[in-house]
């Protein structure tokens, strides 16, 4: 009986894995969760620790963004309950923990510290976790601490995966609706919530992930197509706003085609455990027109960019991962939660932007499943940046280990 669900945890592992083929590197493997309730663990009480320790380097070094290490790792232990086949509770804490650090701000470690950081947390940075999941047949909807960074799936432009690290567990409301044609995902982050009176101001993101897959998941076909349509709209103010900051909105979108090629031996064991005897898994290619948009505000110092994104990409016995990618900027483009060297706008000086950006980027990773709950990745990756007046070679590397281990206290009698 352990067996067969051990099997059936690991094929629902592998089809996860599966329909995100085509960004089917280390982060998928490490940081993408499971979104729909193991019925199997109906009536139970669990004892779940989470956790992602990780040594990343950024060798930066240019007016646009400086380099630093993230030597840390971050856990989650929390008490997960199934009271119905569609429904589950989970209440625990986020715990970040920096190599050597002793001081954290109390909020947040992207954009959002910058108006928080006069409070403190000492020793450790410590949040409540608390999560409440309904499945229906095709529709999941989730309260509280959502699925967020990597489960997001945001093309890379868009969402800069060294995020997974360091930041706060996104917060607020998801509606996930899964068919086998489209994924919708659709999200509100509360970041900075304010009572009347507080000196910073309210903040929320805005996301949307809509994929339209041309073949179903579930044909024979070797090449299969999908268009993404991906938006993030940040808003900072509101009402009870105090501060002479003002209203600021900004936006992302990404249009996007991306097309996976797999062989006839991946398709024919994507769904048991016997070896492939083709050491191809996949090869996928994708083009992206993002946007940038400020409505309202001076958060940045312009207010329309324009880029374009290719990127291609080979997996090897469904551990080593190789990618090629451009992102080109004829004038100028700003992202909320990409990495500096996708932008023209300098992350290391205020309002300092370029004319236009080329950046280029090899990548090469290994991931290793020992098994579903316990997963070890490496990445490297080197970018040439180039732009009218800047010429830089930055680097950035890590190692990750994702430790998931999963007890059950109790069970109820049937």
């Amino acid at each position: 009986m352990k067996k067969l669900l051990y099997i059936l945890i690991l094929n629902s592992s592998l089809i996860m894995l599966n329909s995100t083929l085509a960004h089917a590197d280390v982060w998928d493997v490490l940081c993408s969760d499971s979104l729909r309730i193991d019925t199997t663990h109906t009536g139970q009480l669990r004892a779940q620790v989470n956790s992602l320790a990780f040594f990343h380097n950024n060798e930066y070094s240019s007016d646009l963004a400086k380099g630093y290490t993230l030597p840390g790792a971050w856990l989650q232990p929390k008490l997960v309950y199934t009271p119905h086949p569609q429904i589950q509770l989970e209440a625990g804490a986020h715990l970040l923990l920096f190599n050597g650090a002793n001081r954290y701000p109390n909020y947040a470690f992207h954009d959002v510290a910058r108006w928080k950081g006069h409070q403190y947390q000492r020793g450790i940075h410590v949040l409540p976790w608390f999560r409440a999941q309904a499945d229906f047949r095709n529709l999941t909807l989730v309260l509280g601490d959502i699925y967020g960074a990597q489960n997001h799936q945001l093309i890379l432009p868009l969402y800069n995966p060294e995020q997974n690290l360091s930041t706060d567990p996104e917060m607020g409301f998801q509606l996930l609706w899964e068919r086998p044609c489209l994924h919708f995902d659709v999200w509100i982050n509360w970041q900075s919530y304010i009572f009347n009176l507080d000196t910073h101001q309210e903040a929320f993101t805005v996301g949307l992930n809509n994929t339209i897959r041309w073949n179903r998941p579930d044909t024979q076909k070797r090449l299969r197509w999908e268009t993404p349509i991906q938006v993030l709209i940040q808003h900072r103010g509101g009402e009870l706003d105090t501060t002479n900051v003002g209203v600021q909105t900004v936006a992302n979108l990404a249009l996007g085609v991306r097309a996976t090629y797999r062989p006839s031996s991946q398709i024919s064991n994507s769904s048991n455990l016997t070896p492939h005897a083709s050491p191809l898994t996949s090869l996928s290619g994708e083009a992206n027109l993002l946007f940038s948009y400020q409505q309202h505000g001076t958060l940045w110092p312009f207010n329309t960019g324009l880029a374009l994104h290719t990127a291609f990409s080979a997996t090897l016995w469904e551990r080593l991962t190789a990618q090629v990618g451009y992102v080109a900027i004829p004038r100028r483009y700003a992202n909320l939660y990409g990495m500096p060297y996708f932008s023209t706008l300098s992350i290391r000086y205020h309002n300092l932007t370029f004319r236009g950006m080329h950046t280029a980027y090899a990548t090469i990773d290994y991931s290793h499943c020992f098994t579903p709950a316990y997963r070890l990745g490496a990445q490297f990756t080197l970018y040439s940046a180039n732009s009218h007046d800047l010429h830089t070679l930055p680097i950035s590397f890590g190692i990750y280990l994702r430790l998931c281990p999963d007890f059950r206290l109790w069970k109820k009698k049937e």
